[in-house]
């Protein structure tokens, strides 16, 4: 039941027609995985706890380093050296004392991955690597959790949602080699593409509005466009043809 106080909190969200109080309790009762507590993780973090989502899992095992401070919001600082999980959880919480904060500094493997994934009902994706988005796609897809994806590179981002079972997975739409290097990246570009990561995670859990499924959403910003890509389900795919075919 939501308090007198969290009525009052999330009065304007409430008047929403497709939250209602209704929604509200749903968000209150959510357990969300946030994989990565820097510059997606920041303003998904940021906005689902605002929202009222009930318990948010944040999964990092790096540090805070003075080069993460343009664009990893939740990070000043004085947090230079500290773990990130342990200073994002504060800063939630001082937002939000009504939301549970559970902090896992742990490197997502795919040996750690379910135990960290369980229990929740969204996974994000707010992770700077191809290689541990896979193994988070993969755990989604096996757990029958939506996973929420985003990635940006200096001003260019953009998003996917899936559905286990009933959607094009993270393996589908990338096919080619993996690779990994430092790349360029402007705050602005994953606290958009983190708003948009929240605002599919709301609305999934209050059932409202279409989401990105079958879509990838990308953002150039340099010349301010968004294009939206229709991506069609892999029927060999390694990650989701299994699941795919008990439909």
């Amino acid at each position: 039941m939501l308090s007198a106080e969290e009525l009052a909190r999330y009065d304007r969200q409430i008047m929403i027609p497709e939250i209602g109080r209704a929604g509200q309790e749903k968000l209150k009762k959510a357990r969300v995985l946030i994989a990565g507590a820097g510059g997606l993780g920041s303003p998904v973090a940021i906005y689902l706890a605002v929202a009222g989502v009930g318990t948010i899992r944040l999964a990092d095992h790096d540090r805070v380093d003075l080069s993460n401070l343009n664009r990893q919001v939740l990070h000043w600082d004085e947090d230079v050296g500290k773990k990130k999980v342990d200073s994002a959880s504060a800063k939630l919480r001082a937002m939000n004392p009504h939301v549970n904060v559970e902090t896992v500094d742990e490197t997502i493997t795919a040996e750690t991955v379910e135990d960290i994934a369980s229990g929740c009902d969204g996974i994000v994706d707010a992770m700077d690597n191809l290689p541990t988005r896979y193994v988070l796609n993969k755990a989604a897809v096996k757990l029958n959790i939506p996973f929420f994806h985003g990635a940006v590179r200096g001003l260019e981002g953009r998003a996917m949602t899936v559905i286990p079972g009933a959607s094009a997975c993270l393996r589908c739409l990338y096919r080619g080699p993996v690779s990994q290097e430092k790349f360029p990246v402007l705050g602005v570009a994953p606290a958009l593409i983190g708003c948009i990561q929240a605002a599919e995670v709301i609305k999934y859990i209050v059932k409202a509005g279409e989401l990105l499924v079958n879509r990838l959403l990308v953002y150039d910003g340099l010349n301010v466009r968004f294009t939206e890509f229709r991506v069609k389900r892999n029927p060999e795919c390694e990650h989701c043809a299994r699941v795919a075919g008990k439909e």
